[in-house]
């Protein structure tokens, strides 16, 4: 250590080059680095979601879940597994050990899933994903005076796939309003009139409104591409979907014989702000994210869209980078103080210069 502090006394210029040095990259390091209402911590999870449509929670239990766990056994990584079933789903957890690579044990648990001789049959493939760490940055309301609900939610979907265009911006998520249905209602009147069975139609639906590929088609010259798109999502576009034909052109259309609306399930979700009802928009970020980045481009985006727009707004109904901020700043004033107290406690029972050099040292240490 002597002979440290006397190369240095002895060629004062190099310690003015170290301490530029510290000071500039220390703050591209500042500016490069990412911000987040908490510490930064890589994943140690992994579920496993089952659907088995009609099952109990038993079934699941027996037929699923312990055929997985059986095959879970022995991986090496694992720290813990749980599994919850219930009618028609079930979820295992799985905990991982820090010392691990989570990735390597992803792919572990995947080809043990592989390994299973056989689900019961009717059950939807499994799906086996890493659960990611996400907070929550800014969260705000669409609404607008006496505007319906299905507007506010078409509003909703353009802002959000605005947002997903942004760079730094992934995780989008909208509540405030049910799942959307197509409801057909059968008129029974009509239904005798044409000498219709209720699974007639059922069965015209269900045969007329595909999306499917029925393979290729290879020339010596180009491939065609066989696919049926006839899939129609809203209930308006299924009026002239046709329930019978016979020989002699009479054709019977699915509005002669029921009613065609589009409505939302039973759901009761709906969601109010300031007595109007909204759609409240959700923005995350990932460990790859910059909260106070993100926080800002949407703030941008409100103040945009709200001077563009009249019959909807906008509003913010939280913002974690506002905290965030206030504790970078509280922390900042701490800072200020403390090298206050040292130069003042330090001059009075030691000389100015020693107090200076010292006081000079505590930002120089944080860079």
């Amino acid at each position: 250590m002597k002979k440290i502090i006397s190369y240095f006394i002895k060629y004062h210029v190099a310690v003015n080059v170290i301490i530029i040095a510290v000071v500039i990259f220390g703050f591209m390091g500042a500016k490069r680095m990412k911000s987040s209402f908490f510490p930064l911590r890589d994943s140690r999870f992994i579920t496993i979601s089952l659907f088995y449509p009609g099952a109990s929670p038993q079934e699941m239990e027996e037929g699923v879940v312990l055929k997985i766990e059986d095959n879970l056994k022995g991986i090496v990584g694992l720290d813990r597994v749980t599994s919850v079933s219930r009618e028609n789903t079930a979820n295992i957890s799985i905990e991982t050990d820090l010392d691990y690579d989570i990735d390597v044990i992803l792919a572990d648990v995947k080809n043990a899933v592989d390994r299973v001789p056989s689900f019961p049959s009717g059950m939807e493939p499994p799906v086996i994903a890493k659960v990611e760490n996400i907070a929550p940055t800014i969260s705000f309301t669409v609404s607008g005076k006496d505007l319906p609900l299905r507007t506010l939610k078409k509003y909703a979907r353009d802002i959000e796939n605005d947002l997903r265009a942004v760079d730094g911006i992934s995780q989008v998520t909208l509540t405030g309003f049910p799942d959307e249905e197509i409801e057909i209602a059968v008129r029974e009147v009509d239904l005798r009139a044409f000498d219709l069975t209720f699974q007639d139609v059922a069965r015209a639906v269900q045969e007329s409104n595909l999306l499917i590929s029925g393979g290729n088609i290879k020339t010596d010259y180009e491939d065609y591409l066989i696919r049926a798109r006839n899939r129609e999502y809203y209930g308006e576009d299924m009026h002239n979907l046709i329930v019978k034909a016979d020989p002699s052109g009479n054709v019977i259309y699915l509005k002669d014989v029921a009613e065609v609306r589009d409505i939302w399930n039973e759901n009761p979700d709906r969601l109010f702000f300031n007595d109007e009802v909204a759609v409240n928009i959700q923005v995350n970020n990932t460990n790859n994210e910059d909260l106070l980045q993100s926080a800002e481009d949407i703030r941008n985006y409100i103040k945009d869209f709200n001077a563009k727009n009249d019959n909807v707004e906008l509003n913010v109904a939280s913002d974690r980078s506002i905290v965030l901020n206030q504790r970078t700043q509280l922390l900042m004033e701490n800072a200020a103080i403390g090298i206050v107290l040292v130069l003042l406690f330090l001059s009075l029972f030691l000389n100015i210069r020693l107090a200076f050099w010292v006081a000079f040292g505590l930002p120089i240490s944080f860079l």
